[in-house]
Parts: structure tokens; C-alpha cells; sequence
């Protein structure tokens, strides 16, 4: 016994900082863990730490830093999104939460180990991959996802290197999502416009040597089904030096039904309509933006993309024989995103690319629970929904934890020990508020909110891990 006191003690003297992350004041009958420091997975946090009041949740992330598609995926341009960030860090700085940074589920530890050392194990770690056109020569170096176009001027680690040719007049965007006007947006912006947001300097740079003049918008449906928001469109009508131009015969017959559709699409509608009507007015801008209704991808050709015409068969697209070629210096396709499996102990469907479940029970087989396993944000539900859906979710699926330990599904009387980081190159908050910090100085000297570090082991070296 003597010994192991005294290994014990020596172990409490281990000075990483992952082992100095105490929690003070609770002895913890509940251990959760949480893989994902993304919306969904702080959102779940904030519930479960305000509903049981003798847990202690510990959030384990890929990267070196948190808040994954709040500060890779949301427009630099917008930063009111951003600010969520606050209602995550007032979760993250809460004295039962724990923070380990730089751990990837499947290669640092397994969901084994982690289902061995937590009652409860949440999986949010988000969708990093993108669908495909699935067309001929989609691998050649002019086409590339949104996905990627994103993180590159977002300061995703691994993205930096990207280099899309912005050489050609002709950008073509597949897809009418938000994500797709968003890129479109940042292609067309103004670059004293962007030098003031968190956009990477190298992306700045590239930009600024840019001469893309057009941006075609390509969806199969109509405008009755475009995907983007009012918001995002208004942004773009408002862009200085840019001219939309719709065609008029993509609008045929859609005036007639606008009183009959719902508020939000009615808004939608009525604004697109408003545009092609006062479009050719005023002055013409050097640049332009072209949404596109009614196309198919069906061959990816040298610097052009040829379309399938499509008409509408019980709101589905239905080609014709019909096609349209337009001229493409670069694709970008934005078609959708799915998750990958980062663990052979997860359930996972590869067609749909997310985690069987049902409501955030991850599944064993095709309808069995799997106790003590669970999932939100689009890695359960697939890429759907704005930051308001995915909170929302996310609590649900907290509160399903919270009603299966009050209900003994899960078992929590014997005690687990939770995450071991041992000597592992772990990133605690106080880690991050470090990179937070240097990122925030070096942005400031350029008149930016931050300046983001895209290389893990510079985020490794400023943490001091």
C-alpha cells in the first residue's frame, strides 16, 4: 500500500499541464465525455453542467483549438456569428469542465478506452468531407469543394497550401447553398473590405492578385428551391462594383405563386423577383454574379462545365436532353458535406455519412441502443440546419443523457477515472486562451480581429506543450 502511495503521489506531482486541470469543489459521480469542441458539442456541455450538478464533462478535440466550424466554416465577413464564441468560452472556462486539446478519437485514444474511462460518451466531431459530382476529370486541378475553398481562407490547419488558380475570369460554383454564396461572396468582395475581417494574410494575398470577374451560381431546381437565405442574398445585391443578373425565364410563371408559400420563402421569392426587375438599372459594376436555376452537372470539360437542362417533376430535377456549357476557369463545388469514421467502434453509415442513431442514440445494429453512446450536430443528423438547429439538437441529445441516468440506463455508481492524457502534447484551455492571445496581438498590428496560426505545431509551441 505504502508503494502505491507513493506512485500515487508521484503522479500528483506530473507538472503537464493536462494533469494540472483540477476540478475543484465536487467529487464527480458522473463522467461524460464529449468528442468535439465544436457548436454542438458546447452546446451539449452547457446543458449537461447546468442539469447535473455532480458531473464533470470533458471535452476532447482533434485540434489544438476549439470552436471547429464557428472559426472554420463561418464567413470572415461575418463576425455577429462569431460571437457565440462567448456564450462557448463562459461553458469552457466552467469549473467542472475539462478541455483536451490535440486529441484525435481513433488515433491519440480509442472510443473503446474512452467508453472504459467515461459513463456517457457524445460524439460531435462534425462532418470533414465533402460529396462528390461524381463526373470525369473531377480530380483534375481546377475543380475543388467549397469545403476546402473555405478552410483555406479560414486558416483551417492542412488547407494552407491550397493554392486555387484565381488566374481565369470564370469561377462556376455547383451548388445554391449558403456555403456557396458565401464563396461567392468572398471571390467578388472588395479586398480593403476583407483586410479588416480574420481572413488569412496568404488568402489576402492571392486574393489580391485575383481576376475573377464572374461568378455563376448553378442549382438544379428552381427558384422556388434555391438554399440560401434572405440574408445572404441581400449581402450579395449589395455588394459595391457587382451586378446579379438573373434570366428572366428561370422566374417564368413564379410571380403567380408567391402569395401561396410560406413567410420565409415568400421574402426569399419576392426579393429575387424585385432584382430581375430592377436589374440594368444604374451603373454597371466590373464584376458579375450570376445565379443560375435549372442545371444539371454533366461534364467537366478544359475550362468549361457543361449542364444538363432540368425541369421540375414533383419539386425533383429531371434533366432533359437539353445542355448549357459555361466557361470555368475554376469549379467549386458545393454540393454537401457528410462525416468520416474515425473509429471502428462506431456504427456508421457510409452511405448517408453519419453515425446510426435514433434521436442521438447511437445504434448497435440496425435499430438496437447502444447505451452510453451518443451523437448530435451533423455528425447524427447530416449537414442540415443553421447554428440555432444545431444548439437545439444538441440540447435534446443532453437532455436524453440526462433522462437515461435518471432513469438507471446508464449505470453510474461505480466511479471512472476519465481521460488519461499521460504524457501526450495535450492543449488545455489555459493552452488555448495562450494561442487566443498571440493570435489576437499579431492581428492587431494589421488592423484585423486576429491573425489565426494555421500550423499545429506553431499552435503547439505558443500553447507550450
Amino acid at each position: 500500500m505504502g508503494l502505491n502511495l507513493l506512485n500515487l503521489c508521484r503522479r500528483g506531482l506530473h507538472t503537464s499541464p493536462a494533469r494540472l486541470q483540477v476540478i475543484q469543489n465536487v467529487t464527480p459521480t458522473k463522467r461524460i465525455c464529449i468528442v468535439g469542441a465544436g457548436p454542438a458539442g458546447f452546446y451539449a456541455a452547457q446543458l449537461l453542467l447546468k442539469q447535473l450538478s455532480d458531473c464533470v464533462v470533458d471535452v476532447v478535440e482533434k485540434l489544438p483549438v476549439p470552436f471547429g466550424l464557428v472559426r472554420f466554416g463561418v464567413a470572415p465577413d461575418h463576425p455577429e456569428v462569431k460571437n457565440v464564441i462567448n456564450t462557448f468560452t463562459k461553458t469552457a472556462e466552467h469549473p467542472r469542465l475539462r478541455y483536451f486539446g490535440n486529441v484525435a478519437l481513433g488515433t491519440d485514444v480509442s472510443l473503446k478506452e474512452l467508453r472504459e474511462r467515461y459513463h456517457a460518451v457524445l460524439l460531435t466531431y462534425g462532418a470533414d468531407q465533402d460529396r462528390e459530382l461524381e463526373l470525369e476529370n473531377e480530380q483534375q486541378g481546377n475543380v475543388m469543394s467549397a469545403r476546402k475553398f473555405v478552410a483555406w481562407y479560414n486558416g483551417l490547419p492542412g488547407a494552407e497550401n491550397l493554392a486555387p488558380d484565381l488566374s481565369g475570369r470564370d469561377v462556376t460554383i455547383v451548388g445554391q447553398g449558403n456555403v456557396a454564396v458565401d464563396v461567392a461572396r468572398m471571390l467578388l468582395s472588395p479586398l480593403d473590405a476583407l483586410k479588416v475581417t480574420d481572413t488569412t494574410e496568404y488568402a489576402l494575398e492571392a486574393l489580391s492578385r485575383s481576376q475573377v470577374e464572374r461568378v455563376h451560381l448553378v442549382g438544379r431546381r428552381g427558384p422556388l428551391q434555391a438554399a440560401f437565405t434572405i440574408k445572404e442574398l441581400r449581402e450579395m445585391l449589395k455588394l459595391p462594383n457587382v451586378d446579379t443578373r438573373w434570366r428572366t425565364d428561370d422566374f417564368s410563371g413564379v410571380d403567380s405563386l408567391v402569395e401561396k408559400l410560406q413567410r420565409p420563402r415568400k421574402r426569399l421569392t419576392e426579393l429575387m423577383l424585385k432584382s430581375l426587375k430592377e436589374q440594368g438599372r444604374g451603373s454597371a459594376g466590373s464584376k458579375q454574379f450570376l445565379p443560375i436555376f435549372l442545371r444539371a452537372p454533366k461534364a467537366i470539360n478544359p475550362r468549361e462545365m457543361e449542364f444538363s437542362v432540368t425541369e421540375l417533376k414533383d419539386d425533383s430535377a429531371v434533366a432533359t436532353d437539353s445542355t448549357e456549357r459555361l466557361p470555368s476557369d475554376l469549379i467549386l463545388r458545393s454540393i454537401g458535406y457528410k462525416s468520416s469514421c474515425v473509429d471502428s467502434g462506431i456504427n456508421f453509415d457510409t452511405r448517408r455519412g453519419r453515425v446510426h442513431n435514433t434521436e442521438g442514440r447511437a445504434l448497435k445494429d440496425v435499430d438496437k441502443i447502444d447505451p452510453g453512446l451518443y451523437v448530435a450536430g451533423w455528425l447524427g443528423t447530416g449537414p442540415t440546419g443553421v447554428i440555432l438547429t444545431t444548439m437545439s439538437g444538441a440540447f435534446a441529445v443532453a437532455k436524453s443523457i440526462c433522462d437515461d441516468i435518471a432513469t438507471n440506463v446508464l449505470d453510474t455508481t461505480s466511479a471512472k477515472p476519465g481521460y488519461d492524457a499521460d504524457d501526450k502534447r495535450v492543449v488545455t484551455w489555459d493552452g488555448w486562451r495562450r494561442i487566443d492571445e498571440f493570435e489576437s496581438n499579431a492581428g492587431k498590428a494589421k488592423g484585423k480581429p486576429r491573425e489565426k496560426i494555421v500550423s499545429i505545431e506553431e499552435m503547439l509551441r505558443v500553447a507550450g506543450v
